[in-house]
């Protein structure tokens, strides 16, 4: 970094260069004269590429004196933006300059001060405001609570709130706690969009055009201009309107805030500023800002952020005398600390007679919800390498058509003609060097994509990632909710005495269980809530709580032994409960469930009684971490692999006693404090049944050679059994274990390999039931036959290969297809680890865990209720996954839908030019009748048309192409221009060798039916009445329809041609009117499109010319453009491999003979771990390599 150069957002995905700049009058000002001489059009450059404005206008300087800012992306794209410096000059409240707020260390404000001036610059980018951090010579966010503040910080220093002092200079600083979205006036919306490098080359076009006389084709594109236009004007402001709705909802609630004096105050939610902190009620509102629960517990919606409406408890921030900073402390889940903007607060409780507090940790577009917005505002292009390769296509047709300039000029020099002439001639051929529709049609289709997913319940923020979803070779599914039920059905519960099991209790008896702690523990350990007199939650606690016959109250009256009365959730037995000795059990606090810690406590108290019960609920592995050795049964891995592997889906749990006597108040209870020593209960057994399509679909995926990969949070034998049920993994596949351990004193990190099968006395592995059986069979893979074996593995051991063995990633990878217990990070970081290996990766779940793994995705499907949620692109409120091959079969049809019409405007633009070339050889062209007619009646309609296809019904077993400039494309585009080029010339020449055929008398070959002779012969032709124009017109017009019908692709990957009834009619009606045209001796169309009368036997050779060029046409299209098997052919003779990363790994691999290792474990020599997306080596240094002797001990075992 430099005084003139920094970064913004750093390793953020909205990362950005800053360059500092200082304006200069002088360079103003000849600017100024530049628009007035250049006629605007210097303006208008400058706003095509700020960056010319910035080095015209500005020089550089270091940042902390620029009053402009040149900042560019850092992503493949490399745009620039202009930003102005804003000086906030007074920042300070009256007298007080030097207020605590300001003066505080590690405070940003006080770290953008500039004293004693008490000024602070800022600027904004994309709606966030980022200060000038006068200390650490960078641009700052500005509107979030300092990051590295710790639990006690937060506590001490705004757990009592700010002064009206304190409040008011933080308010100057971060601006408004308001997501507002100006609805934009029409005009400055039209402005923007004419300014479009398009939409002036059809101002260009137009104005060649119309001096040339062609105000009829000239005023229907100017209408069509117009038309688009006003279409996308009226787009953008219906969007532009919906988002300021849906913006400004939670702009002004009024909100109760805590002062400094204990004074509680109702203000707009506008004046709130990071550090406030507001009180939460009982009444049901939305959150107006996104804050950190320091005081009570509450419940929340969190739909729009996750859509999933399943309720959320959050629990205050804990008070922790640590000088780590929160975030970090709080692990990765700080999140049940934070109520998010936008979400909705369904129930608060307080401890004791404390009020509900919160304090504001960001405001504004900082918060959740604002990201949600600015995410629909600035959507960051997915496709740019496809947009690259577009535009280097289109400088290919622009140098094209410079040579045709160039030609032209020579040409009409040949001819004598004027340098004006010579000069309006040449930029005539320019005007066909891009096509004037091609960026409306491109829209058009994602347009029709987009209204098509809307159709079957698929919605999209950014259509632009349609395309992205038909390139999909690899599918990560959830497990829970996405492959299986949302909801459990109740097996049995198996009791502990300590040593071993109890005899199993199924609750299919109809008996009621007696009374326990593990009853206790399955009536009172839950996060479920009574809202308007409905139990809602968890799926698995609302199961858990049924099956016990206890009834629930949510706002109970219970009074401790200090005679305290107090309210919170009661459970009690009911009626089918049978006979329990117990009146009651009250929840005092909660720790909720946590992905990342894959477990759950409440503190309770029994009626009646004075010490706590401390319950815990999770997973089995997890549970026994914290519980007493001894009272562990000995034999429970052995009861896990049975219920596990038969796909049920199985909890641990465990409690111990409390004694009140000398504890602090429940609420300043750690966690860690009271989950220690507890006595373990035993295991509820639930079975989590498949969805109905599941089986289907992931057959249908497969056949398609999609692979599909389970990520989720159960365990791991129940997702190999769910896995092998759902078709995931095939019967006759083999199945390798993978086992990682840490590092410990003396010995490396490891990773074993066990090789699973079924057992063959127990039946087919399709049940899997029975014990796994090690293979030592010597089993090695069939390499003509890559994925035959799959690997699974946890999440822990996933995190040590990350860390440890990271070389071995890419090869588990290959063929890891059940990855469980992972935490939504590791989510993110296995789907961040196959795009590396460049598979195209789309990430469907139900949102609530998966937020990560679905924005990390190519293409991220949330199956939800809403229509857009922060949690990924897609949403479907399709309640299974059905919606993903829906999504691929129309992101595959989008995307042949999108080249196929880039390839018919390209080769219409090679039509033009040599159309063109050989009009003006003669010196001739064609009327504005014929072009209103080509343009018009074919080109129009195409454009409009042609991308209605529906996808095809089936997936194939392969993608369409990818690239823009892949060689079947290229190779498409440049046969048909040879083809083309071929039937023009063709053409041209045959008719100079006809014997009627005379430059300078065009009226004498024939006669139209029913007309004087003398009449006709005594007119003198125009420019445009000449047996070249008038031949040439029906060989482009007739050649043009035959591009349209070839380029129309219909299956594998869209509905075949007939099915788009629109364009066939479309087909139809062009070419009859064109053989009606050539055929039909009428006054009036030779008047109307100025051509002249030709022997009718050379009508039939133009028709002849014509369907020898269509069936030539089609035969290369479809029989080598689209052959694929020729391709394939043509691939094994050049010895062309896919330069993928996979396919790479994948063909080293075939050559490996110990690939897979199977029963035997590795060790690391040196162990890799992966730090900010860097690798890092680091070397075991307390390890020493084994003697030869160990070695032997070893066995199977092998060093890396």
């Amino acid at each position: 970094m430099t005084e003139r150069y920094t970064l913004l957002n750093q390793g953020e995905d909205n990362e950005m260069e800053v360059f500092g700049y200082k304006t200069v009058r002088w360079r103003q000002a000849l600017c100024i004269i530049g628009y007035i001489f250049s006629l605007g059009f210097l303006r208008v450059l400058f706003y095509w590429k700020p960056e010319l404005d910035v080095w015209c206008q500005c020089i550089p300087c270091t940042l902390s004196k620029a009053d402009v800012i040149l900042l560019r992306t850092t992503d493949d794209r490399r745009e620039f933006s202009k930003k102005k410096v804003i000086e906030i000059r007074r920042c300070t409240h009256g007298s007080k300059s030097d207020h605590q707020i300001v003066t505080r260390k590690n405070s940003i404000i006080d770290k953008s001060l500039m004293k004693p001036m008490g000024r602070i610059r800022y600027m904004e980018v994309q709606k966030i405001r980022y200060v000038w951090n006068t200390f650490e010579g960078k641009f700052q966010k500005i509107g979030v609570l300092e990051e590295e503040l710790s639990c006690s910080d937060i506590h001490s220093k705004f757990g009592s709130g700010l002064t009206a002092e304190e409040q008011d200079i933080r308010q100057q600083v971060c601006g408004p706690n308001s997501i507002e979205v100006e609805i934009k006036p029409i005009w400055i919306i039209f402005m923007k969009e004419i300014f479009n490098p398009f939409y002036v080359f059809q101002v260009y076009s137009l104005a060649i055009w119309m001096s040339f006389g062609y105000f009829e084709y000239s005023g229907i594109i100017l209408a069509m201009t117009i038309l688009s236009i006003i279409a996308t004007v009226y787009n953008l402001r219906v969007q532009s309107i919906k988002l300021h709705k849906m913006s400004i909802s939670y702009n002004s609630i009024m909100v109760t805030v805590l002062r400094k004096n204990g004074e509680l105050k109702e203000v707009e939610s506008q004046s709130l500023v990071p550090g406030d902190v507001i009180i939460l009620s009982e009444n049901k509102r939305f959150l107006p800002c996104d804050a950190i629960l320091i005081n009570g517990g509450c419940t929340v919606n969190e739909g729009m952020l996750t859509g999933e409406s399943t309720p959320v408890t959050k629990v205050p921030l804990p008070l922790i005398e640590s000088p780590m900073p929160w975030k970090i402390q709080c692990g990765e889940d700080y999140k049940r600390h934070v109520l998010f903007c936008g979400t909705e607060l369904i129930q608060t409780k307080a401890h004791g007679h404390d009020l509900v507090k919160a304090v504001v940790l960001q405001t504004g577009f900082n918060t959740t919800k604002g990201e949600l917005v600015r995410a629909i505002l600035y959507n960051k292009p997915m496709n740019v390498k496809l947009h690259r390769e577009a535009m280097k296509f289109l400088l290919v047709l622009v140098f094209i058509a410079l040579l045709g300039v160039a030609y032209t000029a020579a040409v009409y020099k040949k001819h004598g003609a004027s340098v004006h002439e010579i000069v309006l001639m040449s930029f005539l051929m320019l005007t066909v060097a891009v096509n004037a529709t091609l960026p409306a049609s491109l829209t058009l289709g994602l347009l029709y994509g987009q209204t098509r997913l809307k159709k079957l319940g698929i919605f999209c923020i950014s259509p632009q990632r349609i395309i992205l979803a038909g390139q999909l070779n690899l599918v990560c599914f959830d497990k829970t909710g996405t492959l299986t039920e949302d909801s459990l059905d109740l097996h049995g519960v198996l009791p502990s005495n300590g040593t071993s099991f109890q005899q199993i209790h199924l609750f299919s008896s109809g008996n009621s269980m007696p009374w326990s702690p593990l009853l206790g523990a399955m009536a009172s350990c839950h996060s479920l809530i009574m809202v308007d007199g409905k139990m809602q939650g968890d799926p698995l606690d609302l199961k858990m709580f049924e099956g016990t016959g206890w009834e629930f109250e949510s706002h109970a009256a219970h009074r401790t032994q200090d005679g305290e009365s107090i309210s919170c959730t009661m459970v009690k037995p009911g009626s089918s409960a049978g006979e329990i000795p117990v009146e009651g059990i009250a929840s005092l606090h909660q720790f909720p469930f946590s992905s990342a810690l894959q477990r759950m406590s409440v503190i309770t108290q029994i009626t009646g009684e004075t010490d706590l019960t401390v319950f815990m609920k999770g997973a089995p592995e997890m549970v026994t971490r914290f519980c007493k050795p001894e009272t562990v049964p000995h034999n429970i891995s052995n009861k896990l692999d049975y219920y596990t592997t038969q796909g049920f889906r199985v909890l641990g749990l465990a409690y111990r006693l409390l004694q009140k006597e000398g504890l602090p108040a429940i609420e300043h209870l750690e966690r860690g404090f009271i989950e220690t020593d507890l006595i373990f209960l035993g295991l509820l057994i639930l079975e989590n049944r498949l969805k109905p399509e599941t089986k289907s679909v992931l057959q249908e995926l497969r056949t398609a050679k999609i692979r599909n990969v389970m990520v989720t949070g159960d365990n791991l034998q129940t997702a190999l059994n769910i896995g092998i049920h759902c078709g995931m993994i095939p019967k006759s596949s083999k199945i390798i274990i993978i086992e990682a351990s840490e590092p410990q004193k003396d010995v490396p990190a490891s990773m074993t390999w066990k090789t699973i099968t079924e057992n063959q006395e127990n039946g087919h592995k399709e049940s899997f039931q029975g014990v796994h059986t090690v293979m030592n069979d010597g089993w090695k893979p069939n390499t003509s036959q890559p994925e035959e074996f799959h690997f699974a593995i946890d999440g822990k051991s996933f995190q040590i290969l990350l860390h440890h063995f990271y070389n071995m990633v890419p090869k588990v990878l290959l063929n890891g297809t059940i990855f469980a217990r992972m935490t939504p990070k590791q989510k993110s970081s296995l789907v961040e680890e196959f795009r590396k290996l460049e598979y195209h990766v789309g990430m469907c779940g139900d949102g609530a865990n998966d937020c990560g793994a679905l924005k990390v995705a190519n293409v991220g499907v949330s199956l939800s209720e809403l229509e857009a949620s922060v949690a990924s692109p897609f949403t479907s409120k399709i309640p299974n996954i059905e919606c993903v091959p829906m999504l691929i079969k129309e992101g595959r049809n989008t995307l042949v839908s999108s080249f196929s019409m880039f390839k018919f405007l390209s080769v219409l633009t090679m039509i033009a030019l040599t159309s063109l070339a050989i009009l003006f050889w003669k010196n001739t062209f064609l009327s504005n009748a014929q072009y209103l007619m080509q343009d018009g009646a074919i080109v129009i309609p195409v454009c409009l048309t042609a991308s209605l296809n529906g996808p095809a019904p089936k997936l194939a077993p392969y993608r369409p192409p990818g690239q823009l400039l892949s060689p079947s494309l290229l190779l498409s585009v440049f046969l048909h221009f040879l083809l083309t080029l071929g039937l023009q010339t063709t053409a041209f020449v045959l008719l100079q060798a006809q014997p009627w055929y005379n430059e300078s008398d065009v009226f004498s070959a024939c006669l139209p039916l029913n007309h004087n002779a003398e009449n006709i012969t005594a007119r003198v032709p125009t420019m445009t009445e000449t047996y070249v124009a008038t031949t040439t017109w029906f060989v482009t017009g007739m050649n043009l329809i035959i591009i349209e019908f070839v380029f129309s692709k219909g299956r594998p990957f869209r509905q075949r041609l007939y099915t788009n009834y629109l364009l066939i009619i479309t087909i139809i009606l062009q070419v009859a009117a064109f053989l009606f045209f050539l055929f039909a001796d009428i006054e009036l169309i030779y008047t109307t499109f100025e051509v002249v009368c030709i022997p009718f036997y050379w009508r039939a050779y133009i028709l002849v010319m014509v369907l020898v060029h269509f069936l030539l046409s089609y035969a290369i299209e479809e029989g080598i453009l689209e052959n694929r098997n020729l391709w394939l052919l043509i691939k094994r003779l050049c010895n062309y491999q896919s330069k993928s990363q996979y396919r790479k790994l994948q063909r080293r691999l075939k050559m490996d003979t110990e690939w897979p290792p199977q029963n035997r474990t590795d060790f690391a020599i040196k162990s890799v771990s992966v730090v900010d997306s860097k690798i890092v080596v680091l070397k075991n240094a307390s390890y020493q390599p084994p003697t030869e002797s160990s070695r032997e001990s070893l066995g199977q075992q092998k060093l890396i």
